[in-house]
């Protein structure tokens, strides 16, 4: 033992040694500093002055320049600096630890002074800062510490190791709530509320269900506002029964709680008090300690209660109307300020410079105030110039909450790394995992001499469930950050706001002029690691937490060695963002946690930033600020207009409301690892500056980052937000307001990427990869990506409103041959984490496959959309869909469309290769339907709506398309519709057409494919009708004949766009135009990138359609049929495209008509006499695929498919009538007139039983059809056709209604009908019939399930 000791002695001093060169403080050169505490002292450390700072100080400033170098002394005391400002300039040099000898001891620095406290700012830095500039060096280098990890189990509410529960409510929740808890885990198994205020009814049903619960169960029963008015004998003695003593006389209002175990009335424990009135607070609260099979002890308690809230008022100088003598009467504050309550529960004065003032209050008479100031310069009769605010109590208002929690008030957190560097005393902060930011918790770190390595012992509980798992296959663990570091650079605070910018005090009650750190042009070397930066930012451009200003390249390409970085930071309640990154590139911003903070988090400026890397950064609660139109939120952004042009009217959710936790001007940037764990608007935004804003202004050319490939996208996730957990879209707008555009400069606009190599659109393009990004939790979307070749792969959704939303450029690609895909991800609807049930979640309601009780993203029916098709061309390839379960009330689906869509639908959205898991095969797929959300599904896109099942992996029918069940221009005779889908599906060859009309922007447009000539699509246009020209969008059927009309006169000239054409497809179209109207119309290519058009052939005039055929590269024909009204041309295309171009490889062809239509013309509208002269027959040019075979499908529910047909067949001079159902490609045929019947299980979807009903047994004994409906089994699908004259009324037809059929329905001479014998009456039940023919081609869900209820 000795001998170690010996050998410990040795080694020290060279230990000692070695830390000379890498300590700051060591240097023997330093001289010691101690300057005290003078808020006059204005330190100026200069040429030949190396000094060590050892002990706390108070100075005016320090300035550290011409050489001058500051070190701060470890291994002391904890140190205070407190100074308005510390400037490093002109090779001086501040140091605190290095690199391999990182600062132990504790130190914090505050940044003094108020915004108007009378000191000259600095015109470069301000006030209350660290400033660097011009050969100005700063090492800080605080402990190591893990920044953030995960928690690797879940923390349930209350700390609980199983269960764990908290519930409040206040208004709406009226009567009677009861909560029934398993003593054996502590978790809450029901709940129920019963409204015995409002119905007698429900004292019956509280004794049933009190009845129902088994003895031994833990029973808490509370009343929430009132519960006594209809409550009858029969649930108070009850009540009694269990154990209750004040039930019995529960009065009006009367708060009360009540504990037991149902069986044990000696358990039971209870408070009780009576209504004090609406301005009395009156709380009932009662708890019970329980021991759980595992040992753990936990506690119930319930608290009922009224609850009076106040809040002071704003200051008043005294009324110059008052008189002072006698006190000072608070009648005459109320005749000036009205808002001023008639009965203060406080009073508060104050002289005009600030001091405090002691108040006397007098109640006179039972109806009025005075009050007498008591303080120097105060008169016996009055007060001298003083303020005063008054505490003023709000109507009371009920509340009641339950907990669930364990008896101990600590709590142990496991986390997914070592966190041993974490110390005893240092705050934490774990996300949350649910919709709303705000359920971050912090906590503090107590001693834990059993916590292992990946353990730490907190005080507290949690109040909501943070999950520590991975849940349905998507990690969505809590983040846990760490917030405390042994150097503090802390801003020092007014108790309360005051002004100095843009009317602060009416968005923020608390002071946000905070300290900030500013790195300037040319510092020779900054490194901060290990530090931890609180109050700090301001409430100005310029002031930010950490702030790179217009520095250039930072790292090795700018002389940085080693390269510029700022890591394991904690910014936290900050006033002004977390790290701006402003005209500088290189900087490595790693293991930085930013949380609590006003503005973009993480910001990049002005466009130019690039090379900046983002590594395992964490953002949380960020919230909105004034700075920046793209910060604001609502009201900010209606008040704050500054920039604006005069006229200018807000527009919050599209100029604003985009604060977000990392916000990248440019997209060639780095981000690896990073968490966006909650934002009042986004998580990532990826925003487009079409030219560099600012002091960077000229940069770069108009669009050069707008085309710029992205940087590394890797390993991200984003929670807890409420538009998106990221975006990549819009730009902000870079020019000033003006009468065009009265919009202030950086609101926000539209923008399109489109990267290509080089930033060149004429070079090959270059896709933005996005790996392993995570998104879940996000109310409205996971994430919303817009542009040209942006790619997903190996991503995560989970319980977002909507999963992911892919657009291209809008009605044109900008970037047109490109194509966005995900591939290999999953998307989860309602996965396992139900989130918490508190006040502050805007949502609860059912859902999941279990129905259960869970937050939801927007609205108890909102339609939950794994991913949303927009625009397009789209490629989904080998996606798993989870847990997508549609309720009655809620159209939730695996795949959906954008709702109240006016733009294009591409049918080159393809689909391939999907699984689907625990998604009932009706929530596959929805196309919409008029009511909540969708509005009146009447917008051009929303029925147009169409994708390219590539391999049947959705609808069963490879290479089929899924169309919207209404679009006659795309539909064909053997298309099989899918009510539950409200959608059908096809097979076809498809492209578009843009028709632009020209001076005319509020036509309707109706088109008609000749062969459906009863089912036209009517157009309103996708463009605002405040344009110079119109465009309507349509997908139809390539070989097709079509007409087109207008509500008005038609337009004077028109622009045809073939649209997904390749070389030699066509369509045939009839424009209608008055009589007498005359035509010149050529062809055309445009080139959209080069916006070149050239011309490529001239139309003449036909005498006949025939020529229309003859179609040449320079010369085509039109025919005017004038006694129709209707001008044909056959749109035929030249060229070959790519395969997700919109246009051909040399442009877009184009048809150009110009018209000269006589004054006065009539409407344009031909219909009437184009039909029927130019009907078609309707025809199949691509055969429908062939379902799937089951055994391929290896799945538990699948499609019937049905084809049922009757109609009257004649040939020469033969008649007939044909009629059969098939199931599955099985045809039963029909031999007699009459009714065949097809009886198909439900369950598995096989046929197991068919008859007929010969007309004389339909007339003559109608109960044998009733009879044998009767004796089916439940859960039957029952499908029937007529056949010949069969009989089509009588009391036969009353079996129809009992098999789903409308009441009082009316047959005609042919009958088809798909009906159901079960509980209920699926959506799918359809009858035809006409005196001609009918014809239901149908896929039916099997097994058929109900859906539940809202």
């Amino acid at each position: 033992m000795s001998l170690l000791i010996s050998l410990v002695t040795l080694l020290l001093p060279v230990m000692c040694m070695g830390e000379v060169s890498s300590c700051p403080d060591l240097d023997p050169e330093l001289e010691l500093w101690n300057p005290g505490h003078d808020e006059e002292n204005r330190v100026v450390i200069n040429r030949g002055q190396k000094l060590l700072l050892s002990s706390s100080a108070t100075v005016h400033s320090i300035i550290i320049t011409n050489g001058g170098k500051l070190v701060i002394k470890d291994n002391t005391n904890p140190m205070v600096l407190r100074t308005r400002h510390i400037l490093v300039e002109n090779n001086g040099e501040l140091h605190i630890g290095s690199e391999s000898c990182p600062f132990r001891s504790n130190l914090t620095i505050i940044l003094y002074g108020r915004a108007n406290d009378g000191s000259q700012p600095d015109t470069y830095f301000g006030q209350k800062y660290i400033g660097v500039i011009d050969k100005g060096t700063l090492e800080i280098h605080g402990e190591k510490k893990l920044s953030w990890t995960f928690l690797n189990k879940t923390l349930n509410p209350g700390g609980m190791q199983e269960g764990g529960y908290y519930f409040e409510r206040s208004w709406g929740h009226r009567g009677i709530i009861v909560h029934v808890i398993d003593p054996k885990t502590g978790a809450v198994t029901h709940s129920d509320r019963f409204d015995t205020y409002k119905l007698k009814s429900e004292s019956i049903r509280l004794v049933r269900y009190l009845n129902a619960v088994h003895d031994g169960m833990i029973l808490s029963v509370a009343v929430n506002d009132e519960g006594s008015k209809n409550l009858d004998d029969s649930a108070r003695k009850a009540m009694t029964k269990l154990g209750s003593k004040h039930f019995l006389h529960l009065g009006f209002r009367h708060p009360w709680s009540f504990i037991t175990v149902k069986g044990t009335p000696s358990s039971s424990v209870e408070d009780h008090i009576e209504y004090q009135g609406h301005k009395s607070s009156a709380v009932a609260k009662v708890f019970k300690l329980f021991q759980a099979d595992n040992g753990e002890h936990f506690n119930v308690s319930s608290t009922s209660e009224w609850i009076q809230d106040v809040e002071w008022t704003g200051w008043f100088e005294k009324p110059e109307k008052a008189k002072a003598k006698g006190g000072e009467r608070l009648s005459d504050f109320r005749a000036s300020h009205s808002e001023i309550c008639s009965h203060p529960i406080d009073i508060q004065a104050v002289t005009l410079d600030g001091t405090k003032l002691t108040t006397e209050v007098l109640y006179k008479s039972g109806h009025d105030y005075r009050f007498f100031c008591r303080g120097p310069e105060q008169t016996g009769d009055g007060c001298r110039n003083y303020r005063v605010r008054f505490l003023c109590g709000k109507p009371v208002r009920p509340k009641l909450t339950v907990t669930v929690d364990t008896n101990v008030n600590s709590t142990i957190l496991r986390l997914a790394d070592n966190a041993r560097s974490w110390k005893v005393g240092d705050r934490i902060v774990v996300a949350s995992t649910d919709y709303s930011m705000y359920q971050a918790e912090e906590f503090q770190i107590l001693p834990c001499r059993a916590c292992k390595p990946n353990e730490v012992k907190v005080a507290g509980k949690a109040t909501y469930l943070h999950v520590g798992e991975e849940i349905d296959g998507v990690d969505m663990r809590a983040e846990v950050g760490m917030l405390s570091h042994n150097i503090v650079v802390m801003g020092e605070m007014e108790k309360r706001c005051y002004e100095y910018n843009n009317n602060l005090c009416s968005f923020f009650d608390f002071d946000t002029f905070g300290g900030h750190i500013k790195i300037g042009l040319g510092f020779k070397a900054v490194h901060m690691e290990g530090m931890e930066l609180k109050q700090m930012g301001q409430q100005t451009l310029g002031h930010y937490p950490i702030h790179f200003h217009m520095v250039g390249d930072v790292d090795e390409r700018g002389g940085y060695h080693p390269p510029t970085y700022v890591k394991d930071i904690s910014i936290h309640h900050a006033f002004s963002r977390c790290v701006t990154v402003h005209g500088s590139n290189g900087l490595l911003i790693k293991d930085v946690v930013g949380y609590d903070t006003l503005g973009h988090c993480f910001f990049t400026e002005d466009g130019p930033e690039v090379r900046n890397t983002f590594d395992h950064c964490l953002g949380l609660v960020v919230k909105p600020s004034t700075l920046l139109p793209s910060d604001r939120d609502t009201r900010m952004c209606k008040t704050i207009t500054e920039g604006a042009y005069p006229g200018y009217t807000p527009k919050p959710r599209q100029d604003c409301n985009a604060v977000s936790t990392f916000w990248m001007a440019n997209p060639h940037n780095n981000l690896i690892n990073c968490a966006a764990a909650g934002s009042e608007e986004t998580g990532f935004w990826f925003v487009l500056h079409h030219v560099p804003t600012g002091l960077s202004v000229g940069m770069y050319p108009p669009g050069y980052s707008e085309h710029l490939p992205m940087g590394t996208f890797y390993n991200n996730r984003a929670h807890s937000n409420y538009r998106a957990g990221m975006i990549i879209d819009n730009g902000v707008k870079t020019t000033p307001a003006s009468a065009k555009d009265k919009r202030p400069i950086l609101t926000l606009i539209a923008g399109r990427y489109s990267p290509h190599k080089d930033a060149d659109p004429l070079k090959p393009r270059e896709p933005a990869i996005i790996q392993r990004f995570i998104a879940y939790k996000n109310q409205d979307h996971g994430a919303w990506l817009r542009g040209g070749d942006v790619w997903l792969d190996d991503c995560q959704f989970a319980d977002n409103g909507i999963g992911l939303t892919l657009a291209s450029g809008g009605t044109f690609p900008h970037d047109d041959g490109s194509k966005q895909e995900i591939k290999n991800s999953l998307f989860v609807g309602e996965s396992r984490n139900t989130g918490t049930e508190t006040m502050d979640n805007n949502v609860w309601g059912p859902g999941g496959l279990d129905h259960s009780g869970r937050t939801l993203p927007i609205g108890q029916n909102f339609p939950i959309r794994g991913i949303q098709f927009y625009d397009g061309p789209i490629n989904v390839q080998n996606c798993t869909f989870r847990k997508f379960a549609a309720l009655e009330g809620r159209h939730t689906s695996a795949l959906a469309f954008r709702l109240n869509n006016a733009w294009q639908s591409c049918p080159n959205n393809n689909v391939t290769n999907i699984f689907f898991e625990d998604v009932p095969i009706t929530s596959r797929v929805f196309f919409g339907e008029p009511g909540p959300w969708f509005n009146g599904l009447d917008m051009d896109g929303d029925k147009t709506s169409v994708f390219h099942d590539v391999d049947g992996s959705v609808s069963e029918y490879p290479g089929s398309y899924l169309i919207k069940e209404d679009n006659w221009l795309i539909k064909h005779p053997d298309c099989i519709d899918v009510p539950d889908w409200r959608g059908s599906i096809c097979s076809g060859r498809y492209a578009q057409v843009y028709i632009q009309a020209y001076k005319s922007a509020n036509l309707k447009m109706k088109i008609i494919k000749n062969d459906y000539y009863t089912h036209p699509l009517y157009l309103e246009g996708a463009l605002s009708k405040s344009t110079h020209y119109q465009q309507y969008q349509p997908v139809i059927t390539l070989q097709k004949g079509y007409t087109i009309h207008w509500d008005k006169t038609a337009p004077e000239e028109l622009a045809i766009w073939l649209i997904n054409f390749n070389k030699n497809d066509w369509i045939q179209v009839g424009f209608c135009y008055p009589k007498g109207t005359t035509f010149s119309i050529l062809a055309d290519i445009h080139d959209r990138l080069l916006k070149k058009t050239y011309k490529t052939g001239i139309f003449y005039q036909a005498d006949q359609m025939d020529k229309l055929e003859h179609r040449y590269p320079t010369k085509g024909h039109y025919y005017w049929d004038e006694d129709t009204g209707l001008l044909f041309l056959k749109l035929k295309a030249q060229h070959e495209k790519e395969p997700f171009a919109f246009c051909s490889i040399r442009g877009c062809e184009r048809i150009r008509i110009k018209a000269i239509i006589p004054k006065k013309a009539a409407i344009s509208d031909c219909q009437a006499k184009a039909y029927p002269k130019y009907v078609e027959k309707p025809s199949v040019d691509v055969p429908m695929p062939k379902k799937l075979p089951r055994a391929q499908l290896n799945k538990k529910d699948h499609f019937v498919e049905l084809k049922v047909e009757s109609y009257k067949t004649r040939y020469f001079h033969l008649k007939d009538d044909f009629a059969y159902i098939s199931v599955d490609s099985k045809k039963f045929y029909f031999s007699e007139d009459g009714i065949q019947l097809v009886v198909i299980d439900g369950y598995h979807g096989k046929v197991v039983n068919r008859t007929s009903f010969k007309n004389a047994i339909l007339q003559g004994i109608p109960a044998q059809i009733d009879n044998y409906v009767s004796n089916l089994q439940n859960n039957s699908i029952v499908v029937m056709a007529s056949k010949g004259k069969f009989i089509p009324r009588g009391p036969w037809t009353k079996v129809l209604e009992k098999l789903g059929g409308e009441r009082g329905l009316k047959l005609k001479d042919k009958m088809a009908f798909v009906g159901y014998k079960g509980s209920f009456r699926p959506f799918w039940v359809t009858l035809t019939t006409d005196d001609e023919g009918v014809k239901i081609f149908q896929a039916l869900p099997v097994p058929v399930m109900k859906k539940m209820k809202l």
